[in-house]
């Protein structure tokens, strides 16, 4: 099964994704991710108001398979939490890209989105290419 990586999201080497909209970051992980877990069983994310820092661990995902530290890709407070994602982990695998993200920041500098890698360039570092 081919996976995807839509064009208007940026990736990190540590398979989360950013989606910047004006001064808000929607942050979730990739389908990548979701294939190498398994089945997502419980998430862990900071509440609302929290901080979270560009390369620092944000929380976790915890599959059959493992636990992950999951790394944010910008920094800024949070500003909603996917309380469906985190009831209904499965959401994730269902839908990583859509229903499935983690958190929305509002960004505090929204250049750090630059740092992270094309839909292209992280293909290619997924799939070996």
């Amino acid at each position: 099964m081919a996976l995807e990586y839509p064009s208007d999201l940026k990736y990190m080497d540590s398979h989360e994704y950013v989606r910047v909209e004006g001064e808000t970051a929607t942050i979730g992980i990739s389908a990548f991710a979701v294939d190498q877990l398994g089945d997502i069983v419980f998430v862990e994310l900071p509440d609302v108001d929290d901080t979270v820092e560009k390369g620092e661990t944000f929380g976790t995902v915890e599959s059959v398979k493992a636990v992950e530290d999951m790394y944010a890709p910008v920094s800024g407070k949070v500003i909603e939490q996917n309380s469906a994602a985190v009831d209904n982990p499965e959401t994730i695998a269902e839908d990583p890209y859509g229903e499935g993200w983690l958190l929305k920041v509002q960004l505090s500098n929204p250049e750090e989105a630059n740092d992270a890698l094309s839909a292209d360039e992280y293909r290619a570092k997924v799939e070996g290419e």
